[in-house]
């Protein structure tokens, strides 16, 4: 064997070796830069309520269905500064990427938005979720105009409203301070004879405690993460609407992601949906057992001559939504109504 071929061998294997190493050391570059993708999550309500937890549960399957490449923190109680009212634009702007917002909130942008708190015209969590599905669509088409997409719902339990005396008849809403958390519920309330008001959650319990508002429209679910029996010592379960929150994220930190991460964050947000859907069907259970245990008395159901009255007036509410949408509320009623 000659010394210019055992030459020429050395030098072959010492570029294999070289070409080995870079290649090798660019998919290590490149799984670092995978791992180091990181998003933060706003959320206004605490980290025991309905909705932090489906966010935890959504969370958790993108860790896990993209190995940790992607982190997503997420902030409940409001600690980055954002309420529901500000999300929309925080997360187009891209100055948080994934939000999770009271749909009511961004009626502002889109009266579609409005559709899952029109009173009394679901019958269930069944119903809320068929015509969740039936909009999904005119949701999606506004988040995509604005630069976001849509990634799950998260639907309340039922409303009712919480009071410090019983609420039996319309005479007992009639002046009454009342916390309204959307357009639909302040009318709704202020047809009836009551003195509504429209607070952001982070709004509510501090209102409460100087008696600034004396009632509050919203779930048992709400009320026992905020410990309402603090300040108030009933629950009137008046089957109001089953609002939904929606939780979006910033097209461009999405489009950021790689084809794989992309896929796994919209398989977590599919399942997410379908936990979601299924967790709010025994919640309301679950949290008339919290308010026993704290002496809430609850009123369920309530007199067909308090339900009446809210009925009739929310009535004016609905036609407006349906005047404000033009022809798409009116092809969602269709459908949703088997027209």
């Amino acid at each position: 064997m000659t010394d210019s071929y055992i030459s020429f061998t050395r030098s072959n294997i010492k570029k294999t070796l070289i070409s080995s190493f870079v290649f090798g050391a660019c998919l290590f570059s490149g799984a670092l830069h995978a791992q180091t993708v990181s998003m933060d999550f706003s959320n206004e309500y605490n980290a025991n309520s309905i909705h932090a937890q489906g966010d935890s549960y959504f969370i958790e399957r993108v860790r896990e269905l993209t190995d940790g490449s992607v982190n997503i923190t997420l902030h409940t109680g409001g600690a980055l500064g954002f309420n529901s009212g500000d999300h929309f634009y925080a997360v187009a702007d891209g100055a948080v990427e994934i939000a999770d917002t009271l749909s009511g909130t961004m009626s502002g942008i889109d009266p579609i938005f409005l559709l899952s708190s029109l009173p009394f015209i679901v019958d269930g969590v069944d119903d809320a979720r068929r015509l969740y599905e039936i909009a999904k669509p005119h949701y999606e088409a506004v988040f995509e105009d604005n630069d976001q997409i849509l990634l799950y719902a998260s639907p309340w339990p039922a409303s009712g409203v919480w009071s410090k005396t019983a609420i039996n008849s319309q005479a007992d809403l009639r002046n009454l301070r009342i916390r309204t958390f959307d357009r639909n519920g302040t009318e709704t309330f202020r047809n009836v004879g009551a003195a509504p008001v429209s607070l952001s959650w982070g709004d509510v319990v501090p209102q409460l405690a100087t008696g600034g508002i004396t009632a509050v429209l919203t779930s048992a679910e709400a009320g026992a993460n905020g410990s309402f029996w603090e300040h108030q010592d009933h629950f009137a379960a008046i089957q109001y609407a089953i609002p939904l929150n929606m939780v979006h994220m910033n097209k461009r930190a999405f489009d950021r992601l790689d084809a794989a991460q992309q896929s796994a964050v919209l398989e977590a947000a599919r399942l997410t949906d379908l936990h979601n859907w299924k967790a709010v069907e025994t919640r309301t259970e679950e949290n008339y057992q919290t308010l026993n245990q704290h002496n809430v008395t609850i009123n369920d159901p309530v007199s067909s001559e308090l339900f009446d009255a809210l009925s009739q007036a929310a009535s004016s509410v609905v036609e407006n939504w349906l005047n404000s949408t033009g022809d798409r509320g009116q092809a969602i009623f269709a459908e949703f109504r088997g027209e």
